[in-house]
């Protein structure tokens, strides 16, 4: 038994794919100098008041107050929360 074949072309397969990709987005800019050390500064001066309240509570009687940890612990946040800013 012969086989009939076709003289006509294969169709061409409709890929998936978009055919036109957006380019890819920009990089934000780099973050300004002043991020990275208000972060560290944040940080930094709330554990040392953290630190400054348990360890120094009868050399300066004004540590013996519970806002100090506060205030610390304020700083770490706001630490955390200046640290998203930085790319």
């Amino acid at each position: 038994m012969a086989t009939k074949v076709s003289s006509r072309a294969m169709p061409k397969s409709k890929s998936k794919r978009r055919k036109y990709q957006p380019p890819p987005k920009a990089k934000p800019p780099p973050s300004p100098a002043w991020v990275p050390v208000l972060f560290f500064i944040f940080l930094g001066v709330g554990f040392l008041i953290i630190i400054a309240r348990y360890a120094l509570p009868g050399v300066f009687s004004f540590f013996d107050k519970d806002y100090f940890l506060w205030i610390g612990l304020l700083l770490i946040a706001g630490a955390f929360g200046v640290s998203t800013q930085w790319r």
